[in-house]
């Protein structure tokens, strides 16, 4: 488990991407260490993705903005 924070860390330091989902849970209210378990989870299931489709990560499309609810 400490291999999966380390990795959300480094993403969080290195990724604009990685960093929004993060953001937005901790503006939710999630704290640190539950935004952090959400983000690891989000990246364990691209892994798991990648490696069942044989695709390459896309950081474009793993972390495509979400769509606005109409008004």
């Amino acid at each position: 488990m400490n291999a999966g924070f380390l990795w959300v860390f480094s993403a969080l330091q290195a990724s604009l991407g990685a960093n929004a989902p993060y953001r937005r849970r901790r503006e939710h209210g999630d704290w640190h260490n539950a935004a952090q378990r959400h983000l690891l989870n989000r990246f364990l299931g691209q892994l798991h993705h990648c490696l069942q489709t044989r695709q390459h990560f896309d950081e474009q499309r793993a972390f495509a903005p979400l769509p606005q609810a109409p008004a």
